[in-house]
């Protein structure tokens, strides 16, 4: 075996949890994973206070995984020192609690290797490998990249597609290639194509896992036979995203497709500005001080602020009914 992952979950393990198995191990990160904002001070530094309170809040409501120092987290604006001192406070901090998965992905096979590497040594349980940006690799390029990066570790590996931001596109038949090496377990696949993500699911072992990489397909994701999500939307309406996939899962899709009605409305909003600006906003509305962002990203405006306000308020307001 190459590799093997307990990960504890409270008093049961991952692998308790799972029906799933790839190269004899069972795999699991979990259904509602948050891609977590770094929160920073007045400085701009990362602010380890409020990181172990906006982490101790997820977990009460709904995050079964972290996804760190992704296009969430900031990741551009990091440097490799402040990733490494955050992907060891996020694994003290969470203390096994849940799978912290760390962003290591660049569009530089060597450096996402020593970076890679840098994690593992940190202790996080996973490594999230985004398509390289910028330089638009071939199909043959982006696997050769990803295998490379995965020898270079004995951790699980989930791929993140996102074509918006990266500009290259992963085919499926790159994905279903790459999910032969035996530590890339799963996908965030943030490229909206639903017919791309069903080709994967239905290409794939059983144990390779297809998450939905946006908010808003997170019921149509599951509704082909999708893991969960890696979500932004968590952050604020974690609990509620929790009990709408447990009630698809439970056969109850009536009541799933109206709880997906009611948090779109929240879920557009919270991209209506570039992420993510719109929910740390949203966490300062909440009570969950995160800081605001890092240039080139900007804050909110007073008219884009009062929108983002308006939605909050009718959401609460109608859930309390």
């Amino acid at each position: 075996m190459r590799y093997t992952m307990y990960l504890v979950l409270g008093m049961s393990s991952i692998m308790d949890r799972n029906n799933g198995m790839k190269g004899g191990y069972q795999m699991n990160f979990g259904q509602v994973l948050t891609a977590m904002v770094t929160p920073f001070d007045k400085n701009e530094k990362i602010d380890f206070e409020k990181l172990e309170i906006l982490i101790d809040y997820l977990l009460e409501n709904s995050t079964e995984g972290l996804v760190i120092a992704g296009t969430t987290g900031e990741s551009p604006t990091l440097t490799t020192s402040e990733k490494l001192m955050l992907f060891k406070h996020v694994v003290q901090i969470v203390d096994k609690r849940v799978p912290v998965i760390a962003g290591t992905g660049t569009n530089q096979t060597k450096e996402s290797i020593i970076m890679t590497k840098e994690a593992t040594a940190c202790g996080v349980d996973g490594i999230m490998l985004v398509a390289p940006y910028y330089n638009k690799p071939s199909q043959h390029g982006l696997y050769e990249h990803f295998k490379q990066i995965a020898a270079s570790t004995n951790l699980p590996i989930m791929l993140y597609n996102i074509p918006g931001r990266s500009v290259v596109k992963m085919s499926a038949e790159t994905i279903i290639r790459l999910s032969k090496i035996k530590n890339i377990v799963s996908i965030k696949e943030a490229s909206g194509d639903l017919d791309q993500a069903a080709q994967i699911i239905e290409e794939t072992d059983d144990d390779f896992s297809v998450y939905s990489g946006e908010d808003s397909l997170t019921l149509p994701m599951l509704s082909i036979g999708g893991k969960g999500i890696v979500s932004v939307a968590s952050h604020i309406i974690g609990k509620d995203m929790g009990e709408m996939i447990k009630a698809y899962i439970s056969g109850n899709s009536e009541k799933a497709a109206s709880m997906h009605r009611k948090v779109l409305p929240i879920m557009d909003e919270l991209f209506a500005a570039p992420s993510p600006t719109p929910v740390k906003e949203a966490l300062e509305w909440k009570g969950i001080a995160v800081g605001g962002v890092r240039l080139p990203l900007i804050p909110l405006n007073n008219a884009e602020k009062k929108k983002l306000y308006h939605v909050l308020q009718t959401y609460h307001r109608l859930a309390a009914l």
